[in-house]
């Protein structure tokens, strides 16, 4: 080869060396300048961490109204749908912190469109320049139990007045038929009935807001079942007599459960007391009680007036009556049953219930059966 060749050859090389030096040089200039130009991340570092460790359902917004982050629970309680904030009450507040950077709270119910209305305590805050900070609690179950609190006690100041002002009127009554021996007599009968019927809704009350937690009572004991229903029975014997109805028992020997004496006898008197009042003269009241599964099943059955079936889910509401007009005419709290359905609750078992207008209806009280541990009674006994 000669020189003049070598000379183009060596050139080319050095053109294509420098055509490669000059693309990479320009390539790395436009990365570096790529790179020096994008933005900032939208979501502080550090502030993912933080989102997923509150209590409270995070939502990170940003300028354009889009949802940048959220927490597991945000999506869980429904305020997040794609990438928007649900309702338009809890948007409205966003747009209003980011005009003036307060910070804003408010409570907020959801209606889905389907199921109950959820309730919601909103906080809402500026985090960056571009972000705003929604944590929201869910209040709903704080909302029902208040509602139930505010019904309670309404319900209860109603319940009071009717034998308060009884005995008002009545007690004004006797003074002025000081004269009338008779008339004393009468209004002195009516002031006692109302009294006991003021005492019993006082005494009902009482136990139930003690039942209020469904938690087994620190003085359960093993409880023998027929002494139970026996002295329920004792209970409602008079007014049976009255009525001339038949109380019919029939209990499995040996059963036995273990709970609160007090709670189970309110609930099993209840229980035969209502069997008695809603049944016809000359009736007949059914007390079973019988080991089923492990559980004793301890059932009252009447031939009375019966539930319609839309009501069977309400009747065991507290001062629900389904005949309101011959609850009062026979002194019924509305109580009775709502009492028994905590009471089961507390000591571990539930209520069941039948019934058919014209026909009766049945109640039954399951209960864990008790097994004493007959090995234990043995070395007792030899002991």
């Amino acid at each position: 080869m000669d020189i003049s060749a070598g000379l183009v050859i060596a050139g080319a090389i050095g053109a294509v060396v420098g055509a490669m030096i000059t693309y990479l040089w320009r390539f790395s200039e436009r990365t570096q300048h790529t790179v020096a130009e994008q933005p900032a991340p939208v979501v502080p570092p550090g502030v993912e961490l933080v989102l997923s460790v509150l209590s409270s359902s995070a939502v990170l917004i940003d300028s354009a109204d889009t949802v940048v982050k959220a927490s597991a629970p945000a999506f869980a309680m429904g305020i997040i749908n794609d990438d928007r904030l649900e309702p338009d009450e809890l948007m409205a507040l966003v747009r209003q912190v980011r005009r003036d950077g307060q910070v804003r709270e408010a409570d907020i119910s959801l209606q889905p469109k389907r199921g109950t209305t959820a309730y919601i305590h909103a906080r809402v805050a500026p985090l960056t320049s571009r972000l705003i900070l929604v944590l929201a609690d869910d209040r709903t179950r704080e909302q029902r139990v208040e509602s139930i609190r505010r019904d309670f006690v309404a319900n209860v100041s109603h319940e009071l007045k009717t034998p308060v002002g009884a005995l008002n009127l009545l007690a004004e009554a006797v003074g002025e038929a000081k004269d009338d021996p008779e008339a004393v007599v009468r209004f002195s009968s009516r002031m006692h009935l109302e009294s006991e019927r003021l005492t019993r809704l006082v005494q009902q009350i009482i136990d139930l807001s003690r039942l209020q937690n469904d938690i087994l009572s620190d003085d359960a004991t093993a409880i023998k079942v027929g002494e139970l229903v026996g002295e329920a029975c004792e209970h409602s014997a008079t007014e049976a007599e009255h009525k001339k109805i038949d109380i019919v028992t029939s209990v499995e020997p040996d059963l036995q459960v273990h709970g609160d004496r007090s709670q189970l006898h309110a609930a099993v008197s209840n229980l035969v007391e209502n069997a008695v009042t809603y049944s016809p003269e000359g009736s007949r009241v059914t007390v079973t009680a019988l080991l089923d599964d492990g559980d004793v099943r301890l059932t009252v059955t009447d031939n009375g007036i019966g539930i319609p079936g839309e009501e069977l889910d309400r009747i065991f509401e507290r001062f629900y009556r389904v005949d309101p007009a011959r609850a009062r005419a026979t002194g019924g709290t509305g109580l009775g049953l709502s009492i028994v359905k905590h009471v089961a609750a507390s000591n571990g078992g539930t209520v069941e219930v039948w019934s058919e207008p014209g026909l009766g209806s049945s109640f039954t009280l399951v209960l864990p059966a008790f097994q004493h541990d007959i090995d234990e009674d043995s070395e007792r006994n030899r002991a």
